[in-house]
């Protein structure tokens, strides 16, 4: 009886191991998320407010989230480098400005150093719309093992998506505001 109660025991702890790596080799191994907005300025107003990291805490959706954050921003344009670090809301992290296409397009290389490491692609594309342009958030990134098993239980685009509109909507609100 006990013989058959400690197999039972380590079947179980095998088997558990073995089906989540299973299940989690069937996910994606990558993520997107997107969200776009009408932004009644010209797209090169919106490019400005973007490619400016110093402009990013009148505007992004996690720069109120930790009163006590530390941001530095060091740069203009490409190269252009912005670290902070907080409590759990907003972690530690680095975004480099890695390319940029004057009033089209900023593409930045987003670290994630805490609560968990992780390496992503972000892009703003700007293209003129009617008397506006449409500004469009992506950002792309790897599932590695842990996060694919993560991923049965949560999904990058509910997580991501909803700061991508808020920030989006401040975004909007801080180029369309009127200036003295």
């Amino acid at each position: 009886m006990l013989k058959k109660l400690i197999l039972a025991i380590l079947s179980v702890f095998i088997a558990v191991p073995l089906l989540v790596v299973a299940v989690a080799a069937t996910r994606p191994a990558t993520y997107r998320v997107e969200r776009s907005a009408a932004i009644s300025a010209p797209a090169a107003e919106v490019y400005a407010a973007v490619v400016d990291l110093h402009r990013w805490a009148r505007w992004s959706p996690w720069a109120r989230l930790d009163p006590n954050q530390k941001t530095t921003v060091i740069g203009q344009g490409v190269g252009a480098v912005s670290t902070w670090s907080g409590d759990d809301k907003v972690g530690a992290g680095r975004m480099t400005i890695v390319e940029a296409t004057p009033g089209a397009r900023v593409v930045i290389k987003l670290e994630f150093l805490r609560p968990y490491e992780s390496t992503s692609e972000t892009s703003f594309v700007v293209v003129p719309e009617g008397v506006g342009s449409r500004v469009t958030w992506l950002m792309t990134g790897t599932n590695g093992l842990v996060a694919r098993a993560m991923s049965v239980f949560m999904d990058m685009d509910k997580m991501i998506g909803p700061d991508f509109e808020r920030g989006l909507a401040s975004l909007k609100a801080e180029v369309e505001r009127p200036r003295p």
